[in-house]
C-alpha cells in the first residue's frame, strides 16, 4: 500500500492507477479462491490500509472499472451487520473518489476505445450489487447510473452474453431502489432486449437463469410488458428445459420464483412454461443441501403461487422436504418466513381431503412453528397481516391484529348482484365482507351460510379460467373450513342474459337448502361449450361432478331430457371439504 501511494504521488496526474486496479483485483483472486467473499474480521483488517487508496480523475477507463467490479465482488463494500462506523467511513471515503472519477470520464466523452463494453457492464453491476450490499444511495451514486447508461446504448452492439446478463440483472436490482425513474432507464433496457434473442445460445445455465430472475424482477416492479420482453421470454425458455440439470440450487429457485412472478404479472400462456416447471422441480430434492434460506422461501412461494399447474403429487413431495429444511435454519428474515408461511398454507390448501390428513397434520406443525417466528416480529406490512390472519384461521385460533383490506367492487360482481337481488328480493345479501378477519369475499348470503366468488381471469394461471392460482385455492379452502358452502363463478360464464339466469338458477336451489354448519363443498358453476361445473348431492365430497344445464332442467321440472354424458374430474382439493 505505501508503494501504492509513493506511486500515486510521485506521477500525479500522469498516473493512470493501474497498479491500484491490479492490487484490487488481487483481493478479488483471493476472495474468488476461498469461494466466499470478504468475512467481517478480513474486511477490517483490509479497510485499515484501504484509508489511502484514492481513485483520481487521472486514472485510465480499464483502472476505474477493475478497482470498482473488484472491490465489489470481494465484499470490501458490504456492510456487516452491526456496523462498524470506522469501516463505514472508509468505505464511503474510497466509493467517493471512484464515483467521482467514472462521473468525470462519462460525461467527458472519452473516446469509444477507452469507454468499453465489458467495463460499463462490470460498473452497472457493481453499482447494483453496492445498494444490494447495504451501501447508501447516495447522489453520487445516482448520478454515476444515469452518466453511464447513455454508453450502455453506444455500447450495445458490444455487448457479449455474460455482459448482457450481467447488464439487465444490474438494471433488474437497480428498478428495486427505485433508480427506474433515472433519465434513459426505460429506453436502455429496450435497446438491450434484442440482444438477448440474438445471443441466446450463447447463455450459459447461470446467465439464463439471471436473465429470467431479472425480466420477472422488472415486470413485478411495474415495468410494462412489452414485445422485447415477450420475445425474451420465449427466447430463454427451451434454454431452461435443456439445461435444466446444469443449474445450481440458487439458479434452480430463481428460475422457479421468476416463473411463478411472470405468470403473476400477466405473462401470456407461452409454450414450454408449464413444461419448464415440471422440469426443475425434480431438481429441487437433489439440491436440497444447497439451498439457503431464501432459496427455500422463494420455492415454497412459488411453487404454491403457481396453483394447479403444479400436479398435486409434486405439491406433496417438495413441501414437506422444504419445510424440514427451513426449520433447520435459526435464522429466518421476515420475508423468508412470510413467504413461507404463506407458501405452507396454499399446500395444506391443496392437500385438505381426508385422503390427505396425515399430510396435513405433518405441514400444519410447521405452519404453527413459521406462524409463531412471524407473529413474534411487529410488522405493519398488509400483506403480512393477511398472512397471520389466514394462519390463525387455519389453524384455529384467535387473530391477534386486525389486518385492513383495500376493498372494491367489480362490474361484473355488481352486475351479478343486482340480477340476483332483482330475482330474490327478499334475499339478503352483502358484498365484500371480511369474515374471521379473511379477506374480504365477493357476495356473501348470511342467512344460508353461502359465498359467492366472482372469479375474473386474475383467479387463474394465465387467466385461462381452468387452472386456478394459490391466492385464489387458499381463499377458497379458507373459507370451506370455516364452515361456509362456497360457489364460484367464472366471469367468461356471464357473457349473457341466458348465461347468468341458469346461475342464479343454481342458486336458488342451493337457498332452498338449510345451510350446512360444517364440512361444506365447493360449488364451481360454469356453462362451456361441454359441460357446467357444479357439485350434484349425489357425489362424494372428494370429487367434483358435472352438471349440465339439461341435467339441471330435468331436476327442475321431473321431466326427463335427452343429456349428456356425466364426467368426473380427479380431485381438486384446494375446494375439497375439509
Amino acid at each position: 500500500m505505501d508503494g501504492l501511494v509513493s506511486k500515486s504521488y510521485r506521477f500525479g496526474h500522469r498516473y493512470d492507477g493501474r497498479d491500484h486496479g491490479l492490487y484490487a483485483s488481487s483481493i478479488k483472486k483471493y476472495t474468488s479462491a476461498s469461494k466466499r467473499p470478504l468475512n467481517r474480521a478480513e474486511q477490517s483488517q483490509l479497510m485499515r490500509l484501504l484509508q489511502n487508496f484514492t481513485a483520481t480523475r487521472s486514472w485510465n477507463w480499464l483502472s476505474l472499472t477493475t478497482t470498482l467490479h473488484s472491490l465489489t465482488s470481494a465484499g470490501v463494500f458490504t456492510l456487516h451487520k452491526p456496523v462498524d462506523q470506522r469501516v463505514k467511513r472508509a468505505q464511503a471515503a474510497l466509493l467517493s473518489t471512484l464515483l467521482d472519477a467514472i462521473i468525470f470520464k462519462c460525461n467527458r466523452k472519452a473516446t469509444a476505445w477507452e469507454i468499453d463494453a465489458r467495463g460499463i457492464a462490470n460498473l452497472l453491476w457493481a453499482m447494483a450489487k453496492l445498494v444490494d450490499n447495504g451501501q447508501e444511495q447516495t447522489p453520487a451514486l445516482n448520478e454515476a447510473v444515469a452518466a453511464l447508461l447513455p454508453c450502455v446504448k453506444t455500447q450495445k452492439a458490444n455487448f457479449r452474453s455474460r455482459e448482457i446478463s450481467n447488464l439487465l440483472w444490474a438494471m433488474a436490482k437497480l428498478v428495486d431502489f427505485g433508480l427506474e425513474r433515472t433519465p434513459g432507464f426505460t429506453e436502455t433496457m429496450t435497446a438491450l432486449l434484442p440482444h438477448v434473442n440474438a445471443h441466446k445460445d450463447q447463455f450459459i445455465p447461470q446467465h439464463t437463469a439471471n436473465l429470467l430472475w431479472a425480466i420477472a424482477k422488472l415486470v413485478d416492479n411495474g415495468q410494462q410488458w412489452t414485445p422485447g420482453l415477450k420475445e425474451s421470454v420465449a427466447a430463454l425458455l427451451p434454454h431452461v428445459n435443456a439445461q435444466k440439470d446444469q443449474f445450481n440450487a440458487q439458479g434452480n429457485a430463481n428460475l422457479l420464483w421468476a416463473m411463478a412472478k411472470l405468470v403473476d404479472n400477466g405473462q401470456e400462456q407461452t409454450p414450454g412454461l408449464k413444461e419448464v416447471v415440471a422440469a426443475l422441480l425434480p431438481h429441487v430434492n437433489a439440491k436440497k443441501d444447497q439451498l439457503n434460506a431464501r432459496d427455500i422461501a422463494s420455492l415454497l412461494w412459488a411453487m404454491a403461487k403457481l396453483g394447479e399447474l403444479v400436479e398435486l403429487n409434486v405439491v406433496k413431495s417438495t413441501s414437506e422436504l422444504l419445510l424440514y429444511q427451513i426449520s433447520q435454519c435459526p435464522q429466518l428474515s421476515q420475508q423468508d418466513i412470510s413467504m413461507s408461511l404463506w407458501g405452507v398454507l396454499v399446500c395444506c390448501a391443496r392437500l385438505s381431503s381426508n385422503a390427505n390428513a396425515d399430510k396435513n397434520s405433518l405441514l400444519e406443525k410447521h405452519m404453527d412453528a413459521l406462524f409463531t417466528r412471524l407473529e413474534n416480529a411487529t410488522s405493519n406490512n398488509g400483506d403480512e397481516q393477511s398472512i397471520i390472519a389466514m394462519a390463525t384461521s387455519w389453524l384455529g385460533r384467535a387473530c391477534p391484529i386486525v389486518p385492513h383490506y383495500q376493498t372494491s367492487i367489480s362490474k361484473p360482481q355488481t352486475d351479478f348482484r343486482d340480477q340476483l337481488q332483482l330475482s330474490i328480493p327478499t334475499l339478503k345479501i352483502e358484498a365484500e365482507r371480511s369474515l374471521n378477519s379473511l379477506p374480504p369475499v365477493d357476495l356473501l348470503l348470511p342467512d344460508h351460510n353461502i359465498i359467492i366468488e366472482i372469479q375474473g381471469p386474475s383467479h387463474y394461471v394465465w387467466g385461462d379460467f381452468k387452472t386456478r392460482n394459490g391466492s385464489t385455492l387458499l381463499k377458497i379452502a379458507l373459507l370451506q373450513k370455516a364452515g361456509f358452502e362456497v360457489i364460484e363463478i367464472p366471469t367468461n360464464t356471464l357473457w349473457n342474459q341466458d348465461s347468468i339466469k341458469r346461475c342464479i338458477d343454481q342458486i336458488k336451489t342451493r337457498v332452498d337448502i338449510p345451510p350446512q354448519g360444517h364440512g361444506s363443498v365447493s360449488y364451481k358453476i360454469g356453462w362451456a361449450d361441454e359441460a357446467n361445473v357444479t357439485v350434484d348431492k349425489g357425489c362424494q365430497s372428494s370429487d367434483y361432478c358435472y352438471l349440465t344445464a339439461e341435467e339441471h332442467l330435468e331436476k327442475q321440472t321431473g321431466k326427463p331430457t335427452k343429456r349428456k354424458r356425466k364426467r368426473k374430474k380427479k380431485p381438486i382439493t384446494s375446494s375439497l371439504s375439509s
